[in-house]
C-alpha cells in the first residue's frame, strides 16, 4: 500500500482548515479561553475499514504545537462500532475548531475503504482483482485511491499518463478502416514502454483487440453470458477487465466468468461517508 507524501497531506489539510475557519472560529473563541486544555476521543459508530488517520492528526497539529496524539488504530484496519480510532490532548480551541475538518477526512476516506473492502470480500476465492477508476473527487484523487488500497482493492490508472487506454470515442475519432488494429499499432509505436488497453463493446471488437496485440481488453457493459464467450474468444491472448453496469449484487457472477479484473467506479464516486464522531472532555 503506497503511502501519501506528508507534504501533500499538509498542504491539503491547510486549505481545508482555511476553508472552514475563515477569519476565525467565532463560537469557540467567544466561549473558551486560549489556555484551556482538553482531550478528545474519535470513535467509530459503525463497523468500518479505517482510512485517514494522518489527515485527522494533521488537522489538529496545524492549529497548535501543544497537541499530543495516541493513535489506537492504523489505516487499513477493520473495526467494530464503538472502537476508538484516535485520542488527542490539545487546547480546547484546537480540538473544537479542527473537529469537523478531521472528521470529514476520516468519514469520507474510511467510507471508500469500507466500500472497497466489501467489494473485495464479494469476490473472495475467485482470483479476480477489484480495481478503481478515475471517477474521483477533483483534488482528492491521490487520497481516494489510497483509501481504495486500504480496503484491499487495487488502483487502475492514476491519470492519463500511466496506461494507454483506447476507448470508444478514441476509435470513433480515428475514422480508420480497422480502427482497433490501427489504434493499438499507433499506441505501441508511440509509447512502447506502456501497456495498451482497449475498450470493447462487442465480441467483434474484443477479437480485433486480441488479434492486434492489446495487453488488456476491457469488456464494457456485457452480461455474464457475453463475458464468458469473450473470455473463450480471447483465449489468454490478453488480460481481461470487466466494467460497466456492475453492481454489488452482480459482481460475484461477473467474477466467476473468468475475467482477470473488475473495475468499479462506485468504489469512489458512490461511497457513503461512515459514521465517526468525536467525544470531547475538558481537562479539570
Amino acid at each position: 500500500m503506497a503511502a501519501i507524501e506528508e507534504q501533500l497531506i499538509q498542504q491539503h489539510v491547510q486549505r481545508a482548515l482555511a476553508e472552514d475557519i475563515g477569519t476565525g472560529d467565532v463560537t469557540t473563541n467567544a466561549l473558551l479561553p486560549a489556555e484551556a486544555m482538553g482531550s478528545a476521543t474519535i470513535v467509530a459508530r459503525e463497523s468500518l475499514t479505517v482510512c485517514g488517520t494522518a489527515f485527522a492528526q494533521e488537522a489538529f497539529a496545524q492549529l497548535s504545537g501543544k497537541t499530543n496524539f495516541r493513535t489506537v488504530i492504523e489505516d487499513g484496519m477493520v473495526v467494530g462500532a464503538g472502537a476508538t480510532l484516535l485520542k488527542i490532548e490539545a487546547p480546547c480551541r484546537t480540538l473544537l475548531t479542527a473537529e469537523r475538518t478531521a472528521l470529514n477526512y476520516l468519514q469520507r476516506l474510511s467510507g471508500i475503504a469500507t466500500q472497497a473492502a466489501n467489494y473485495v470480500e464479494a469476490v473472495r476465492g475467485t482470483g479476480v482483482l477489484i480495481l478503481d477508476t478515475r471517477k474521483t473527487t477533483p483534488g482528492w484523487r491521490a487520497f481516494e485511491k489510497y483509501a481504495v488500497q486500504c480496503g484491499g482493492a487495487r488502483n487502475h490508472r492514476r491519470g492519463l499518463d500511466d496506461l494507454i487506454m483506447i476507448k470508444d470515442n478514441h476509435l470513433a475519432a480515428l475514422e480508420a478502416l480497422n480502427p482497433v488494429a490501427d489504434a493499438v499499432t499507433r499506441a505501441h509505436e508511440a509509447a512502447p514502454d506502456l501497456k495498451v488497453e482497449v475498450e470493447a463493446d462487442t465480441l467483434e471488437q474484443a477479437e480485433a483487440a486480441a488479434a492486434a496485440g492489446a495487453d488488456i481488453i476491457l469488456l464494457d457493459n456485457m452480461t455474464p453470458e457475453m463475458l464468458r464467450e469473450a473470455v473463450a474468444l480471447i483465449d489468454g491472448r490478453s488480460q481481461i477487465e470487466a466494467s460497466g453496469g456492475i453492481t454489488f449484487e452482480s459482481i460475484r457472477a461477473v467474477a466467476e466468468t473468468g475475467v482477470n479484473f473488475i473495475s468499479v467506479g462506485a468504489l469512489t464516486h458512490s461511497a457513503v461517508a461512515v459514521d465517526i464522531a468525536m467525544d470531547f472532555s475538558p481537562t479539570p
